[in-house]
């Protein structure tokens, strides 16, 4: 029998794709994998280490994003589970030629679960047009501590259009809504959007109020949580600012 292969399209709308699944419970007093289920674009991947959370690396199954793609990532904690999820490749949009891509994640941390999130690049090259949504829903007692990095362009590059948006909702009340449109090359370098700035970079802890430190980057919400925020022109400025407040509010090393 001939094998049959679809085309991937160049020109678009986002077309749909397989999900990936991270979902994790706690079982007595370590968490464990319920179901890690590879999708179109990524595949998670479980990893030993000390203390009773379950660490999971996310893994790219095929280059991407692409015009297009439509990465899909669905996470679940359970009661009492902690999950340390990261991405250690990071993400490269590439020149889509017209054409669109997105990328999506919904998460849900049960009551009492725990889950650090650390994506240390995701980059939008020239000629890219990414649509990011993420949409977390926290339970009482629940706790999300996230470290995104945007990057606009490959080195020399200006970066493609970038759209981001992000809903964090706590015990059933909106805790961050963001919109982030950076879709136009020439306002976005306007003074007070990004100007020089290549690179977005942030730590967020939501469902806690977090102790030190404290600085004019950091920028706390209505509900527990605080954000802390750095725009540079260089990945490695990002990271030496953003650090130690990732360590001092709990992430990983």
């Amino acid at each position: 029998m001939a094998a049959v292969t679809a085309e991937r399209p160049v020109r678009g709308e986002p077309v749909p794709s397989v999900p990936t699944v991270v979902s994790v419970a706690r079982s007595g007093d370590r968490t464990r994998p319920v179901a890690l289920r590879t999708g179109t674009f990524l595949a998670p991947c479980a990893m030993r280490r000390p203390g009773t959370a379950q660490r999971v690396a996310l893994t790219g199954v095929r280059a991407s994003l692409c015009a297009g793609d439509e990465v899909d990532l669905r996470v679940d904690v359970g009661p009492g589970a902690e999950l340390e999820l990261s991405d250690p490749n990071g993400t490269l949009a590439y020149n889509a030629r017209g054409g669109r891509a997105a990328w999506c994640a919904r998460v849900t941390v049960a009551e009492g679960g725990r889950m650090t999130w650390y994506e240390p690049s995701f980059v939008v090259s020239s000629g890219a047009d990414v649509l990011r949504e993420i949409d977390v829903v926290l339970a009482p007692g629940a706790e999300l501590l996230w470290w995104e990095t945007l990057v606009l362009g490959r080195a020399g590059e200006q970066g493609g259009a970038l759209r981001s948006r992000t809903r964090v909702e706590h015990e059933g009340a909106e805790l961050l809504v963001e919109d982030l449109d950076l879709r136009d090359v020439g306002e976005r370098e306007l003074p007070g959007i990004i100007g020089p700035a290549r690179v977005l970079g942030q730590v967020g802890l939501f469902g806690r109020v977090p102790g030190l430190p404290v600085g004019a980057d950091r920028l706390d919400l209505a509900g527990p949580g605080a954000l802390w925020r750095s725009a540079a022109r260089r990945t490695y400025r990002a990271d030496a600012e953003l650090a130690p407040v990732w360590q001092a509010w709990g992430g990983h090393g």
